[in-house]
């Protein structure tokens, strides 16, 4: 029997509760197995990772999972402005993602990440609804540690100006969020709510139960074990009760490259965790 073929990815549109959300849906060439709704990075980061993250939402849909992209409000091609972003208003787009993907697929809906759309979707899984599964590629362990390293974007380009100052660093930065200000960062306009939501977050704390957890750790070589920081994290949720299973995988970190990269090996270690299970397999060919 021929194989069927892939169809190509579907652009949509939702209404979320902030406006419409473009969406991508990349339905498989036969009735889904798994569905996913996949959950971007943060700024720039989303733009430097669209290719790795497409080849991978194609290969997960050759392979059975539909795959459903939503950039969320004021991010990618979704109304409103990232000025007016909260991360409650993500998690509103993240539940009307998921209940739309799961009258699609008529199955259980999983949620993807890469770094801060992790987080978003562990925070989701954890204080939301259940979902199936959670696969996290790089999730951002500690808001308040990213906030820090995107606040340094400002300082950077304010050394690189002429008579600029820094004196306070990041920590005036942040007075100047509590004090009600928007900041340009690197193009983004950082309102403080957002901003401030983001500082409080600690994936440490955030104990999803209910569902398979896969985190990809992304290192230089396949040689180095996970960091210090996320092996804590990691041992905080099992403690918590979360099915945490970690690995590293050899890759670039394609989210923030000069150049446009791929990562094959996080997407080969990506399809291995969704292979069909050794008796679906022998059903599917007998």
């Amino acid at each position: 029997m021929a194989a069927h073929r892939l169809p190509p990815p579907e652009p949509l549109f939702l209404d979320a509760p902030g406006g419409a959300r473009f969406c991508l849906y990349h339905a498989t060439p036969e009735a889904p197995r798994a569905a996913l709704v996949y959950l971007h990075p943060f700024a720039e980061e989303l733009n430097k990772s669209r290719r790795a993250v497409a080849c991978t939402a194609r290969a997960l849909a050759a392979n059975g999972v539909a795959v459903l992209q939503i950039d969320v409000g004021g991010c990618g091609d979704s109304g409103g402005e990232f000025v007016d972003a909260s991360w409650d208003g993500w998690l509103d787009d993240t539940a009307v993602a998921c209940a739309w993907l799961a009258d699609k697929s008529g199955l259980p809906v999983g949620l993807w990440g890469l770094r801060l759309g992790a987080t978003l979707a562990l925070d989701y899984a954890a204080s939301r609804a259940p979902v199936a599964r959670l696969l996290l590629w790089q999730p951002v362990a500690s808001g308040a540690t990213f906030l820090t390293q995107f606040l340094r974007l400002r300082l950077a380009n304010a050394i690189l100006q002429e008579g600029a100052s820094t004196r306070g660093g990041t920590e005036a930065l942040r007075e100047d969020l509590r004090a009600g200000q928007t900041l340009d960062i690197a193009g983004y306009e950082l309102a403080p709510k957002l901003a401030l939501a983001l500082d409080g977050l600690d994936v440490s704390r955030m104990a999803v139960t209910g569902c398979k957890v896969d985190w990809f750790e992304v290192v230089a070589s396949s040689e180095r074990p996970l960091a210090p920081a996320t092996a804590r994290t990691a041992w905080h949720l099992r403690a918590l009760g979360v099915d945490l299973h970690t690995q590293t995988v050899a890759a670039p970190q394609f989210w923030n490259t000069q150049e446009i990269e791929e990562a094959p090996g996080l997407l080969a270690a990506t399809l291995a965790v969704f292979a069909p299970a050794q008796g679906e397999a022998q059903g599917e060919t007998q």
